[in-house]
């Protein structure tokens, strides 16, 4: 038995062997070229997946279903792996959709003062639909309620907020107004008239002004009212709504017509006048004045308050924190000198709070440092997403210029944070990984069809995979020419 066991395996070892003296040359090129073209092939699939849904398809299928076959999950405890596995996963999907939510930009222009004017110059229009049908939606929770139908001109109002063509929106706002015995009893007329119609900044602050005494007015009566029932508490929290709306906006006003310190007290008082309205995230126009006002101790102050690990971070937060730290040591900072002597702690305190800012949104270094073109921001945005990196770039870039060496220091170390953090979509530092839905969202968010990837690393591997597609095929075709000959 062995015997013959020794002779097949001699057999089939001379067999090979003979078959391998017998190939030529040609067949070594052409089995290279085959190889090459399946690998451009895979590699091309591989970037149109990647471009598409915004992950890596052979990353996919290796977690999703290789990892178990090859022992990547304990299954030595099968009670407490499936509760501890069920408890991940409801907090990883609750902290998806918070990554992933769409927020209302704090800073957002003045469709007719900023936005209509774009148009005229441009012809092109800085909205998209998305974006425009949010801000509708936003419109009908504030500034409507479900007793709206009791008067003609809040009926009037309710059907003008959900109107696709401004055209209509501005002559139902007019149309609301020439209700005689209702003219002073509709201040969300006003501000359709101040956020569509008005051309200018002074205009809209006007009509803004005139909100304001009815809307005061109408807050007083339902403040009153407010405990008689749902109906007029749901009125009471509209009119609230609106007040504290007006209010930012007219603060707004003063800030874009150069009365920054008057704006800053408005602020101030609208947060302590109403401390519980944090969906309007008041603090970052206060922050945004301060620094216009080079205040930084109160900017620090705003700072201490709001830049606290139970509180949502944003990148005006996280950004204006490392903008702080890198003032104290930007002036004197050089890469040269730093790499010789080392980092001083304050320049290692710089340094940390830059890398948590491009940690929690790697976008905005590149528009910092103007490597990236800006637009008009979006009046949503998506919190580390590109969206946002427009918006706050739009407003803070002034900011980091007027301290002295502060993008110099961003352009020597923002690059390094992905040393620490190599493979962001799946784990982070001091942030969760960074979430993967943000290129579908903005998309949908910014008007010019530009892309981005979901984070800097991502850019580069989007280029290596380009660079790879285009040696397989340098090499299919070398492969193509010998193989004539």
């Amino acid at each position: 038995m062995r015997l013959f066991s020794k002779l097949v395996c001699f057999g089939v070892f001379s067999a090979v062997s003979m078959f391998l003296n017998t190939l030529t040359p040609k067949f070594y090129v052409a089995l290279t070229g085959t190889s090459s073209l399946i690998s451009g092939l895979i590699l091309i699939f591989e970037w149109w997946y990647f471009r598409k849904y915004g992950t890596s398809f052979i990353e996919q299928v290796s977690v999703s279903h290789l990892r178990p076959l090859l022992g990547g999950v304990d299954n030595s405890s099968p009670n407490s792996s499936s509760s501890s596995s069920s408890n991940g996963d409801a907090d990883s999907s609750r902290q998806s959709v918070s990554e992933c939510k769409v927020w209302r930009n704090p800073l957002n222009l003045f469709r007719g003062a900023e936005y209509n004017r774009y148009t005229w110059v441009t012809g092109r229009e800085p909205l998209t639909y998305y974006d425009m049908n949010l801000s509708a939606q936003d419109h009908q929770t504030f500034f409507t309620c479900d007793s709206d139908h009791l008067r003609p001109a809040d009926a009037i109002m309710q059907k003008a907020w959900r109107e696709r063509n401004p055209q209509a929106r501005i002559t139902a706002a007019h149309e609301a107004l020439d209700l005689e015995e209702y003219f002073l009893c509709c201040a969300t007329a006003y501000i359709l008239l101040a956020e569509e119609e008005a051309t200018t900044i002074v205009e809209a602050e006007k009509l803004f002004k005139q909100a304001l005494k009815i809307g005061e007015s109408c807050y007083r009566r339902s403040q009153q009212l407010q405990h008689h029932g749902a109906q007029y508490e749901a009125q009471h929290r509209r009119d609230t709504n609106v007040l504290v709306y007006i209010k930012r906006r007219l603060a707004m006003c003063s800030r874009k017509l150069g009365r920054t310190r008057e704006a800053v007290k408005m602020m101030r008082d609208l947060m302590k006048e109403f401390p519980l309205l944090s969906m309007f995230n008041i603090h970052e126009n206060l922050l945004e004045s301060l620094l216009e006002l080079q205040n930084y101790a109160d900017v620090q102050a705003v700072l201490a308050k709001y830049d606290d690990i139970s509180l949502p971070k944003s990148a005006t937060i996280c950004y204006t924190a490392a903008l702080l730290k890198a003032r104290a040591v930007s002036d004197k900072f050089s890469p040269e000198a730093a790499s010789r002597r080392g980092l001083s702690t304050a320049e290692m305190n710089a340094v940390e709070a830059i890398h948590r800012a491009v940690e929690f949104n790697p976008h905005v270094p590149k528009y910092l440092l103007e490597m990236k073109s800006l637009i008009l921001p979006p009046e949503h945005i998506l919190k580390r997403g590109d969206s946002e990196a427009i918006a706050y770039t739009f407003f803070h870039l002034q900011h980091w210029k007027r301290v002295e060496g502060a993008l110099n220091l961003l352009h020597c170390t923002w690059e390094g944070t992905f040393r620490m953090i190599p493979y962001p979509l799946e784990k982070g530092h001091l942030f969760y990984p960074y979430p993967v839905c943000t290129e579908t969202a903005d998309r949908e968010l910014l008007p010019s069809k530009r892309f981005s990837c979901i984070s800097p690393v991502d850019e580069g591997f989007c280029r290596l995979t380009i660079l790879q597609m285009f040696s397989c095929c340098f090499s299919c075709q070398i492969w193509t020419d010998f193989y004539q000959v």
